[in-house]
């Protein structure tokens, strides 16, 4: 696998830690900034309608650029918005520099998705993608216990710093070793200085016409209801311990760590055997999730139980999503550009409606709501077609 990959792993990992790690230090930023923990809420809101936004939106923007530039530019903006962020000194100007950081982390990963998919031979592309969402499931174990643990010592502050920081070796790392271009050829991939003058762009018309393709649609779509099932519990995971298997609440963050340790079995689950097995995984991966979210929602009340569950659900959730962000992109070879914005999109959207979803849920039915409506997610998957088809 290129270097190239793990050095954009490095970055998604940077980048997924600051959209993750916000919600244990919003105590802190609503003294702070002199609002209630609601308002400061609006900063993980924001975040996430910023990456459904941003990705199409910038891939748009950088579509005819050098991916050096590209990557590097984004990942520029995304340092300066976490430096600005850190000395903002009232509440409005932190959540601009949170919008212009999800805008900036929605191009990235755009860019780094399609870069990605052009740099590897086909029958490598899941394994390699899969090593990219690794770095946002090494943000769930390490980052974001790493930035709690950073902003209870030193501040919030210092964890804003902390993650521009994070960022400098891979921006440095792009710009010495990312290509100007980057083309797949008979044997594999080939740096190439003027692509155009091989293989001229698609028009932006044609690459949007690629949305025409059911298969395309379909696989977003079923991409977002699994994202989606995987958020709406994972962001109420506290109170699903503490509320309601009666745990103490020193044991989230060993819950969440666990959550995370298999979302990353999950992840290398798929590198290993996507390329050449996706339709089976999809195919025990799917069914499995739905018994899983139904039976810990059933079963919720015993702490015994969620330990035992949490693992392979993590595993489960990001093993089908990783292949489907896959088959989003290996599905969008008519829009080489654009590709990734696609997969991005699929994945955020996830991530805006499940929480969404899961708190109306928590509020109705109490903790056992956002398990029943990850279960309700994955059902729609398996109804539209999902696992019958077996190519997803």
């Amino acid at each position: 696998m290129p270097f190239l990959v793990y050095l954009l792993a490095l970055a998604v990992f940077a980048q997924g830690t600051s959209e993750f790690m916000l919600s244990g230090l919003l105590p802190g930023i609503a003294t702070d900034l002199g609002v209630s923990v609601g308002a400061a809420g609006l900063l993980t809101s924001g975040f996430a309608l910023g990456m459904v936004v941003g990705a199409p939106t910038m891939a748009v923007l950088a579509r005819r650029l050098p991916p050096r530039w590209t990557l590097s530019g984004f990942l520029l903006l995304f340092i300066a918005a976490h430096a600005v962020g850190a000395c903002a000194g009232d509440f409005e100007t932190l959540f601009v520099t949170r919008v212009l950081a999800a805008l900036a982390n929605a191009g990235f990963l755009a860019v780094t998705l399609s870069t990605v998919a052009r740099a590897v031979p086909p029958n490598s592309r899941t394994r390699a993608l899969a090593i990219i969402l690794g770095g946002t499931t090494v943000a769930l174990i390490a980052g974001v216990p790493a930035g709690a643990v950073i902003g209870d010592a030193f501040g919030w502050r210092s964890a804003l710093w902390a993650v521009a920081g994070l960022c400098l070796p891979a921006l440095i790392g792009i710009l010495l070793t990312v290509p100007t271009a980057v083309a797949g050829g008979p044997h594999g991939p080939a740096a190439v200085p003027k692509p155009d003058a091989r293989r001229p762009a698609p028009a932006l018309r044609d690459e949007l016409a690629a949305l025409r393709r059911p298969e395309l649609r379909r696989y977003i779509l079923l991409a977002a209801l699994v994202n989606g099932a995987t958020f709406c519990s994972f962001t109420y995971l506290a109170p699903i311990v503490v509320d309601g298997a009666g745990m103490p609440r020193g044991a989230v963050p060993a819950v969440l760590a666990l959550f995370g340790a298999g979302s990353l079995v999950g992840v290398l689950l798929a590198g290993r055997l996507g390329d050449r097995s996706g339709g089976p995984l999809i195919r025990i991966a799917v069914p499995g999730l739905l018994l899983g979210w139904v039976v810990l929602a059933t079963t919720l009340h015993s702490a015994p139980a969620v330990w035992a569950l949490v693992l392979p659900l993590g595993a489960l959730s990001f093993c089908a999503g990783s292949v489907l962000v896959a088959r989003v992109v290996g599905a969008a070879e008519a829009a080489p550009s654009l590709g990734g914005s696609f997969a991005t999109a699929a994945l955020n959207v996830g991530a805006v409606i499940g929480p969404a979803a899961g708190g109306a849920a928590l509020s109705f039915a109490g903790p056992a709501g956002p398990a029943l409506v990850s279960a309700a997610f994955v059902l729609a998957t398996v109804v539209l077609g999902g696992v019958r088809r077996g190519r997803s």
